[in-house]
């Protein structure tokens, strides 16, 4: 398994907590914090698209 870097974890309003990482293979990866280890694994920029979407409010159900 690649090596992990995890960001600080998001927190959404009274909402669970989610960490982004990558590694050194250009995967991007998304966990609940605390529950690293049952993460889901994409391409980087899947990853950022996602985010990009949420920002602008195409998915904020999601947070």
């Amino acid at each position: 398994m690649a090596d992990i870097i995890w960001e600080d974890a998001f927190c959404g309003e009274g909402a669970s907590c989610f960490r982004l990482g990558t590694d050194a293979d250009g995967n991007g990866y998304v966990a609940i914090a605390g529950a690293e280890q049952n993460h889901l694994t994409d391409s980087a920029e899947a990853l950022r698209q996602m985010i990009r979407d949420i920002k602008a409010g195409k998915a904020d159900h999601l947070l």
